[in-house]
């Protein structure tokens, strides 16, 4: 291995490389029909070319009065003058000591200043008897009270969630610049992995990491492409992973990236690519590799499948984010520690574990015991990583720690 490639990074360092790398190679821009960007990142400002709502409207069915109409003490009778229904604008003027009857969402008629919502009037037909105590402008939804012509409505950087899209239609946008979704290829490495449905022979385990991280790429709306597990042989290696990174924009490996005899992907990337930095002071997922081949990122993750978990939920995630531009922070928790923690090692680590509320409101998260990185079950059973700084720590029950929910 060569003198400049910078290794044992600590956390931190690695993700502040992952960022830089990440905004050096972000993906182009394209433009998309609304129904096409769900999940994706804007990669534009969304400016208001047009106020939402676009004019004064009723808020409820009911009927639309001057307030000043209305007595203070007792009943007030108003006569019918007209109607205004949702979707046709009549221009109505409301007459002094009239009414008009409107329905969710019409243009308010000139001269009104409030709804009087139907189940509160005695409706006799061609007249109503409005009761005391209606507040002046009571169900009427003004004009760019939610939005005003040029507000900024959506950043750059944002996910575009279903309200955002939505937002974005309620002001006539039909089309969206987002930033492209990465390829992605992912393998998995090692003469000992069979796949689920074959029999074992001796010394042969299931490949459960293949499932695990096209899971978690498909959960965060990508599309991977996997292939068969790679033999522990360096040139089918080298040969397989250089023909991926000239095809994909991330190529995802699964074990070879310790110091063993049959950890060939350092050695590889180092004779054909860019190694930005090899092995990490975090627990799980210490011998994570990131680096360039050919045309892609390059992200060598340990082979036990809790690290696998782990390095992808916290430096993987955040690398296809920032090769996404996405500005908007992952969701993250603090939470009173269950049960304590006894740290002995420098490393930061990420515990399994559960979170949970209980009646007094407070997010607590319970350690799961079993620590081990290759024990999936003890993964599959939390519902959250629980961080723990960095040096030895002993936590009590009660500490406040941040979680990153799954």
């Amino acid at each position: 291995m060569r003198d400049d490639v910078p290794m044992q990074l600590a956390f931190d360092d690695a993700q502040a490389i992952v960022d830089r790398v990440a905004a050096q190679h972000r993906m182009p821009v394209e433009r998309l029909a609304l129904a096409r960007t769900h999940g994706r990142i804007l990669a534009e400002d969304v400016i208001a070319a047009i106020p939402s709502p676009p004019f004064d409207n009723s808020a409820m069915d009911g009927f639309a009065v001057r307030h000043a109409d209305l007595a203070g003490q007792g009943d007030t009778t108003l006569p019918l003058a007209g109607e205004q229904f949702a979707g046709l604008a009549r221009d109505l003027v409301l007459a002094q000591g009239t009414c008009i009857r409107i329905t969710t969402g019409a243009p308010m008629p000139t001269g009104a200043d409030t709804v009087v919502i139907r189940e509160v009037v005695r409706d006799e037909g061609d007249r109503i008897v409005v009761p005391a105590g209606i507040v002046a402008g009571a169900n009427v939804r003004h004009a760019g009270e939610d939005v005003r012509i040029g507000d900024t409505v959506l950043d750059a950087g944002c996910v575009l969630t279903p309200a955002r899209v939505a937002t974005a239609a309620s002001l006539g946008v039909d089309q969206l610049s987002v930033f492209a979704r990465p390829t992605v290829a992912v393998f998995t490495t090692g003469d000992e992995l069979v796949p689920p449905g074959m029999p074992l022979a001796p010394g042969q385990i299931h490949d459960s990491n293949r499932e695990l991280l096209m899971g978690l790429l498909r959960a965060d709306g990508l599309e991977p492409t996997a292939w068969p597990a790679l033999p522990d042989n360096p040139e089918r290696v080298e040969s397989v992973l250089r023909d991926a990174a000239s095809s994909f924009d991330l190529v995802i490996t699964c074990g070879g990236v310790s110091v063993g005899e049959k950890d060939h992907v350092p050695a590889m990337l180092v004779a054909h690519g860019e190694i930005h930095f090899w092995k990490v002071r975090m627990k799980p997922g210490m011998p994570l590799l990131f680096g360039t081949l050919d045309r892609a990122r390059f992200l060598g993750l340990p082979g036990n499948p809790v690290s696998v978990f782990a390095t992808y939920a916290t430096l993987g995630r955040r690398l296809l984010d920032g090769l996404q531009g996405r500005t908007q922070p992952r969701r993250a928790f603090r939470a009173q520690l269950a049960a304590p923690i006894d740290k002995p090692h420098a490393r930061r680590e990420f515990l399994r574990g559960r979170l949970d509320a209980g009646a007094d409101g407070v997010l607590r998260a319970w350690p799961d015991a079993a620590t081990g990185s290759h024990r999936l079950h003890a993964a599959a059973r939390a519902d959250a990583l629980i961080v723990v700084p960095e040096g030895p720590q002993q936590l009590p029950a009660g500490t406040v720690v941040d979680v990153l929910p799954y």
